[in-house]
């Protein structure tokens, strides 16, 4: 991606004198989103404020601040590190006075998500989420919105123009809407032939740029792009795994999360996130060489309980440990330091992930009554079969059931 080199003003508000260390911290990753759009910072703004302007958010002193800072830097753009309304972004636009774009922390987002997104549907969701939240606030800017190579805040994967009628981006975003159910139904017979497959999945999950497309690649040879960047992984991709003892897993990359990820993108990215919630085991890939790392697990927690994937099995890599300047290959219950650049203690977390599926497996013996004899057909199509007896008082089967299957078929055991 060439650079464009557009040089911004970045501002946010502590509503308390207490918060201004966070602030920075917020600016800091707000500062590498930038970056990974193609620009560079010339000025943070930090606005210690009781309450926010319901006008400009910050008040007419700081706007007439920023005026002077675009003019001294000739910076043309202005980004926030909170969600502004389409009359704010009006107000301050109008009140700058200049030639300077304005736009907050989720425009910045979606922008980095037009510029990754590489499958059909990975444009889709980006266009929708775009839609959604971009097209209301730029069309109360009255500015004609050209959707190709608009520079950083104005791009998307592919449309000409977007209609300045409501009317028009409503019918637009109800297309879109059936395109990708369309889409997640695939998704969803992709997801049930792994199911039947009865082999366990595994999802690599945690902070964006933390290194789970480089393990996916080292693990299994997956050719996935790993930069060093944030979100340059928006398509999830699975492929198949053999563990030391000759079990096989399938193993799923996906989208990295961040602070405040915007709910409509969440939305957007339903079908492409549900594979958190359908994995049986989770990897939560960290940055070791972060300091702020305890922080983006904790957002990756968080994440992960709104996904509905609060219940899963989980287990620790603490990726990056060479640059961090830790011992690689520390072990415990069920945490592991690794290098997926290097494969330092990969090794370990291979082993980790075989004793959490190896304890999630256990052989069961059935008895379900002919009068529920899909259950039976049910478990052909989801889990391994060893034998099948006609009982007088029932069907008899031995099979091999994780603890999903378990749950789901418990009141048949009788072994």
């Amino acid at each position: 991606m060439e650079k464009e080199n557009r040089l911004a003003i970045l501002v946010t508000i502590a509503e308390s004198g207490s918060e201004v260390a966070e602030c920075e911290r917020s600016l800091d990753e707000l500062e590498r989103l930038l970056d990974t759009a193609g620009g560079s910072v010339y000025a943070r703004v930090i606005q210690v404020k009781e309450r926010f302007d319901p006008r400009t958010c910050i008040g007419s002193g700081k706007v007439k601040e920023l005026r002077d800072l675009c003019e001294t830097g000739d910076c043309d753009l202005v980004i926030f590190d909170f969600e502004l309304t389409p009359a704010q972004i009006r107000n301050i636009e109008d009140d700058i006075g200049l030639a300077v774009d304005v736009i907050d922390r989720s425009m910045l987002i979606l922008d980095i998500f037009a510029q990754n997104a590489v499958s059909g549907e990975g444009k889709l969701q980006v266009q929708l989420a775009q839609l959604r939240y971009s097209a209301p606030r730029l069309i109360g800017k009255g500015t004609e919105l050209s959707r190709q190579g608009g520079g950083i805040g104005s791009r998307g994967p592919g449309e000409t123009k977007l209609e300045t009628d409501r009317r028009h981006v409503r019918e637009k975003i109800a297309g879109l809407e059936k395109r990708l159910e369309e889409l997640e139904h695939n998704r969803s017979v992709m997801r049930a032939q792994r199911d039947r497959s009865g082999l366990p999945k595994i999802a690599l999950v945690g902070y964006t740029n933390a290194g789970k497309s480089t393990l996916l690649n080292y693990l299994t040879e997956a050719g996935v792009l790993a930069e060093n960047k944030l979100f340059a992984t928006l398509d999830p991709t699975t492929r198949k795994m053999t563990l030391p003892q000759g079990e096989s897993v399938l193993l799923t990359d996906t989208v990295g999360f961040i602070r405040k990820l915007p709910h409509h993108l969440v939305k957007a990215f339903k079908s492409t996130l549900d594979e958190v919630r359908y994995a049986d085991i989770l990897v939560i890939v960290a940055d070791a060489s972060d300091s702020e790392v305890e922080e983006q697990l904790e957002v990756t927690r968080e994440v992960i309980s709104e996904l509905g994937g609060a219940d899963k099995p989980v287990i620790y890599a603490y990726n990056k440990c060479d640059a961090a300047g830790g011992e690689l290959g520390e072990v415990s219950e069920n945490t592991v330091r690794i290098s997926a650049k290097s494969g330092n203690g990969v090794d370990a977390l291979v082993c980790m992930i075989e004793r959490f599926v190896l304890e999630s497996k256990r052989k069961c013996k059935l008895l379900i009554p002919y009068t529920e004899q899909g259950a039976v057909s049910a478990l052909y199509n989801s889990y391994t079969v060893n034998s099948v007896d006609y009982k007088d008082s029932g069907i008899e089967v031995e099979c091999v059931l994780d603890a999903r299957g378990i749950g789901q078929y418990g009141k048949y055991i009788v072994e």
